[in-house]
């Protein structure tokens, strides 16, 4: 109830400091016919104008919250005219091509996303992305906020969407398909996402039913496009978990553009403030490029490049853990020997050639590389005593464990490596005749994989080895010697050289066209995916699969403001390599691939609520799953069965209702409910390790109004609780008890000292174009949320203790952001 009451407190404290910004601000690049910068155009809206500069770049303050006409003239061009109407503090980026023919805009209304809303896209604010507080801030954790996305782990980068896993998930940056690390288990090993949110253009996301365009997974898409920049600008972000710069530039002749950006973090702040003692010295950093040269007006060649590292070496000590009720406390007290060294080293280059046929026909052609070489060593002894807690308030004894239930020892070693080497070569075309659109494309990948696997586990209980479940004889120690040899609890040792070659194609449609006095969008597509898989003492085999997908919008003439939307597809996920190695480590090549059939229902109402915008949007989905390729999650790792022998589905609804709850700024309440279950081997359903049944999210954007500087950001995320936190080696039909539930806030105080419209042209302010100070506060009700379990065995009385694993506590982060 306290903590319910200080939640309650907290969002009416929030949602009622209301400032009164009332201006937004326009600025892009405007180019002529054949994509060349023009200067000197006037931007002009009533009394208030300016010029473009000789890179063609402007910006300009506009009144907020109504319709502005900004006109666009040149003496050499003919006049464009548009409207916009734009929220408080909004900063726009719009790019007008000026025609020397025709008056090609006459009045246009901007209403932001309304073109991705019938695709059942949903576009994000970049600098909502950049300065939404969370452990690991950036695309992921505003994505989080989102109904029907999931992560029970704030120190992971990962995310499940509609009962979906973490590998069903599609990332593309500038239209490249990129990865992440295969051995990764826990999330403070993750360090960095892919995703710079420091090079961000636009974020497009899609949770379900998305086009054939997109690749094959089963869950959603991630859309992500890095800035071209018009302009030479430093951003700079700093905080106690590290550092972050990019560096923007453009050339004189505007035709070549680079953006660079290098990351630096440290988990030290939040591994320490955990319950386990340890000497950790993690480095995570990365360098990533974006790179543009416009050859002529119709060849443009650009290099997008990454290297990364992630190098974690992590010491445990201690760790004290008390759970249990009031009436029966009980404490897990362990003490460490050993240490794990885990280092990913990540490297990827992509060239991307596009030729600008006409103004109707775009062709591209992409060659990328990928290489990862991982190595995961451990050797780490952990003594534990598990005891009854002294629970008399008063006694000077109070907390100690005084009895002992249950002594022993674990030792795990792992010396894993993996070397794998991605190439790929695609090619696409976009042609628009009239109102229709065809796009088209073929791709061929190559997958060469090295992976070396050695892990084993031995468990000893009061002097007693434990050995395997399920074997034969039945382990009766103490009271039956056993006089066998001392088998490992767990042992995995296995050597894999896989290569994996692929061919996918797709062709797709789309088409805007009205039916009666109604707007309607039709897009229907088809892919087609080959494989093989070959390799070291691998019988070879190739498998194909085909998947037609349509999409169907329609706006009605209505008074209100309705889109309806409908999406159905046949989606397939053929294997990748972690879903061909079984819980062995020997590679299944005759894995087929996971299909799902499905099928979404979407409504946006857009509406205005106290003369302000909002938007309820509601999803409702189901998923018929075949051939489903069983696994275990164990914090993130999954492990696969490699055996199609399940079937499952999903069903559920999300909504989200977004809009300017605080004048200005834009806000949302989050609503999902997931229902996903599996029949292994015709055994009967069960909840799938992913049934995140009920989900509840805020996001509030707000500031105040005696300081207009200060801003507050509020990040909320409540899940119902998981089934698992079982062994790794358990039957999944013995252990479907749930974790509890999952429950964050994070919330962000920022201080504003220079912005876009507070600028200084003299003092030590004046070479800032941006400038904050902020303090977060993660976990700020100081939950204790956890993710897997210890189990700790008894070997008199047989029983099995699950001591949780908890996450972080309430941690504070100084930050601080510039520009130059």
């Amino acid at each position: 109830m306290k903590t319910r009451y200080i939640l309650t407190t907290t969002l009416f404290l929030f949602t009622i400091l209301i400032g009164f910004s009332q201006e937004a601000t326009i600025k892009g690049v405007i180019l002529d016919e054949n994509s060349k910068p023009i200067q000197n155009v006037s931007v002009k809206t009533g009394i208030i104008g300016t010029q473009t500069n000789e890179n063609g770049f402007y910006t300009l303050d506009i009144p907020a919250n109504q319709d502005v006409n900004i006109e666009f003239t040149h003496i050499s061009h003919k006049k464009v005219v548009v409207t916009f109407n734009l929220k408080n503090g909004v900063i726009k980026e719009f790019y007008p091509v000026m025609s020397t023919s025709v008056e090609q805009i006459n009045e246009v209304v901007i209403s932001g996303t309304r073109r991705k809303e019938v695709e059942g896209i949903i576009t994000l604010d970049r600098e909502t992305v950049k300065k939404i507080p969370g452990a690991n801030a950036g695309v992921e954790n505003l994505l989080l906020s989102l109904p029907g996305v999931n992560n029970n782990n704030e120190l992971s980068t990962q995310y499940s969407v509609r009962g979906g896993n973490y590998d069903e998930n599609l990332v593309y940056i500038n239209g490249i398909e990129v990865y992440r690390p295969f051995l990764v288990r826990s999330g403070q090993q993750e360090g960095l996402s892919f995703v710079n949110p420091d090079l961000v253009q636009n974020v497009d996301f899609s949770a379900g039913g998305f086009q054939a365009k997109y690749g094959d997974k089963l869950s959603s898409v991630l859309d992500i496009t890095y800035k071209t920049p018009y302009q030479f600008e430093v951003n700079a972000d700093l905080s106690l978990l590290g550092a972050a710069v990019s560096v923007e530039n453009i050339s004189k002749d505007s035709k070549f553009t680079s953006i660079v950006g290098a990351r630096y973090r440290n988990n030290n702040l939040f591994v320490n403030a955990k319950q386990t003692q340890t000497n950790f010295r993690p480095v995570f950093a990365d360098l990533q490029g974006y790179f543009n040269y416009k050859f002529t007006n119709k060849f443009h060649l650009s290099f997008l490049g990454n290297a990364s590292l992630n190098k974690y070496d992590y010491e445990p000590l201690t760790r004290q853990t008390n759970f249990g009720t009031l009436a029966d406390p009980v404490a897990l007290i362990v003490f460490y020997e050993g240490q794990e060294k885990t280092e990913y080293q990540t490297y990827f280059g992509a060239f991307q050639g596009t030729y600008f046929a006409n103004d109707d026909l775009t062709l591209s052609l992409t060659a990328s590389t990928y290489h990862t070489t991982e190595e995961e060593y451990f050797d780490i002894l952990a003594q534990y005593n598990l005891g009854e807690v002294n629970s008399n308030i008063g006694d000077e004894n109070l907390g100690e464990v005084e009895f002992s239930e249950g002594i022993g020892s674990q030792l795990n070693h792992g010396r894993n490596d993996l070397d794998a080497l991605i190439s790929t070569v695609q090619a696409k075309g976009d042609l628009k005749v009239d109102d229709n659109r065809f796009e088209w494309s073929i791709k061929y990948t190559n997958e060469d994989i090295r992976d070396r696997l050695v892990e084993w586990e031995v468990i000893d209980s009061a002097g007693f080895s434990v050995r395997p479940p399920r074997t034969i004889p039945i382990n009766e120690q103490p009271y039956t010697p056993y006089e066998g040899p001392i088998t490992p609890f767990t042992n995995v040792r296995a050597r894999n050289n896989t290569k994996i070659n692929r061919i996918q194609a797709y062709g797709q449609w789309s088409k805007r066209a009205t039916l009666g006095e109604s707007d309607v969008w039709y897009n229907a597509g088809v892919r087609v995916h080959n494989w093989s898989v070959s390799g070291d003492g691998i019988v070879s085999s190739n498998q194909t699969v085909v998947s037609p997908r349509a999409q169907f919008a329609i706006k009605p003439s209505w008074k209100k403001d309705m889109l309806f939307r409908a999406a159905a597809g046949l989606y397939y996920q053929p294997p990748f390599y972690r879903e061909l190695r079984d819980s062995t480590g020997t590679v299944q090549p005759n894995v087929k691939a996971q299909k799902s059939l499905h099928l979404v229902l979407g409504n946006d109402y857009s509406f205005k609520m106290w003369d302000r915008p909002f938007k309820l949007t509601s999803e409702v989905f189901y998923k018929n799953l075949t051939d489903v390729n069983p696994y275990t999650l164990e914090n993130v790792r999954i492990r696969y069965r490699a055996r199609n022998n399940a079937k499952a589905y999903a069903y559920g609804l999300d909504m989200r209702l977004n809009g300017e709850f605080v004048p200005g700024t834009e806000s949302w309440f989050s609503f999902g409910y997931l229902k996903t279950e599996e029949n292994i081997n015709n055994r009967g359903y069960i909840s799938r390790p992913t049934d995140q049944r009920l989900k509840f999210a805020a996001l509030f954007q707000d500031y105040v109004p005696n300081i207009p500087n200060m801003r507050v950001y509020l990040n909320l995320v409540y899940n119902t609780g998981l089934p698992g936190g079982s062994p790794s080696y358990a039957d999944p039909y013995d252990f479907q008890l749930r974790l509890p539930d999952y429950k964050r806030a994070d919330v962000g105080f920022q201080f504003v000292l220079v912005d876009e419209n507070k600028q200084f042209q003299s003092g030590w302010k004046k070479p800032f174009k941006q400038l904050s100070f902020g303090v977060e506060i993660f976990n700020i009700f100081d939950v204790q949320n956890s993710i897997t379990n210890t189990w700790v065995r008894d070997v008199y009385s047989k029983r099995q203790f699950a001591i949780p694993n908890f996450l972080t506590p309430r941690v504070f982060n100084v930050r601080t952001t510039m520009k130059f």
